[in-house]
């Protein structure tokens, strides 16, 4: 499961507003804020996949843990 901080970081390097990946996943501004402050596990999994995949969709690479921690990136695109 993407964390709290992937969701922010995420929205970081596409710089979208909360309003903006609201839109973009189908959800709540205030379902976007809940995830970023206390974590998707306060969500339902539908939720928690379309804000991944809006995100995904926008060129976020998500990274699993890999001894240094979760973390997000650019997809590579050239």
């Amino acid at each position: 499961m993407i964390t709290a901080e992937q969701i922010r970081a995420g929205r970081a390097l596409v710089n979208w507003s909360q309003d903006e990946l609201a839109t973009a996943a189908g959800v709540s501004r205030p379902t976007i804020k809940r995830m970023e402050t206390k974590g998707p596990a306060t969500s339902s999994a539908g939720n928690v996949d379309a804000v991944k995949k809006a995100l995904e969709g926008a060129g976020v690479s998500f990274v699993e843990p890999n001894g240094m921690g979760p973390g997000v990136r650019m997809k590579n695109t050239g």
